[in-house]
């Protein structure tokens, strides 16, 4: 069973209340956005995958991909930080959709929280919303869930209140 911390848009804010999520949990997958110092703070506590946002420096972009395609344990994951949603996925993410045929697509950018299931692509797409300050979101959010081999279990949304 692998524990995972999902989060997005930090744009340079990391508080000590996701620092001790993080540290709770086996693995750190950043959807784009980091910001300055986040990926290094986060790659001292946990392993970290993630894409770059259209924010990031070239340092991230150094470092973090634009997509990102793995498989923890049995379940295939898609990353793109600019992704949209089911029925309205941009021409990357459709292209890499049809290409890597995930069980998870994760997009972040839109600083909204979604979780929904797309029966067409027979997938489970995930936004954490926004865990940073800066933005037009009014609340900070993140999600925590399990992955045991096949199964995606323990979804749990973390909300931080407003910003």
């Amino acid at each position: 069973m692998t524990k995972i911390l999902l989060l997005s848009d930090t744009h340079s804010y990391l508080d000590d209340r996701i620092l001790e999520y993080a540290k709770n949990a086996d693995e750190v997958w950043h959807c784009g956005d980091f910001g300055i110092n986040v990926a290094e703070k986060l790659e001292k506590i946990a392993k970290v995958r993630g894409v770059y946002g259209n924010i990031d420096d070239d340092f991230i972009r150094k470092h973090y991909p634009e997509t990102l395609s793995f498989k923890c344990e049995e379940v295939s994951v898609l990353m793109i930080h600019i992704g949209g949603y089911p029925n309205r996925y941009t021409s990357l993410a459709k292209e890499k959709i049809a290409e890597h045929q995930p069980k998870i697509f994760i997009t972040g950018h839109s600083h909204i929280l979604k979780v929904m299931n797309d029966a067409k692509n027979n997938l489970l797409h995930m936004n954490p919303g926004a865990a940073g300050k800066i933005g037009w979101h009014q609340t900070r959010t993140m999600l925590k869930f399990t992955i045991d081999g096949e199964k995606i279990e323990n979804l749990e949304v973390v909300d931080f209140g407003a910003k």
